[in-house]
């Protein structure tokens, strides 16, 4: 039987103005760590205003950046518990 012993929770939260989106994430590790990230948007004028669409470009930017900064973090535990350089994660 699996059991879950950790929750990770993701805070976004978005900043817009007519032609800019920008996303801000971050996520709380059970060590007390915490990872952030930014994403972006923009908006050419002659595109129709879609603040959802906007939300969910930089929200995926910003989701995209959080991912591999805790590859990356991960990468750096790999190698210093082990002492050795280790493959890259991707």
């Amino acid at each position: 039987m699996m059991e879950t012993t950790v929750g990770w929770h993701i805070e976004l939260e978005f900043e817009e103005d007519t032609h800019r989106t920008r996303a801000a994430a971050m996520v709380r590790l059970s060590d007390g760590t915490e990872v952030r990230a930014h994403g972006y948007a923009s908006r050419h004028p002659a595109d129709a205003e879609q603040p959802r669409v906007g939300e969910e470009i930089a929200g995926a930017r910003a989701l995209n950046e959080l991912a591999m900064k805790l590859l990356t973090k991960a990468h750096d535990e790999i190698d210093e518990a082990s002492g050795r350089t280790s493959y890259p994660l991707t």
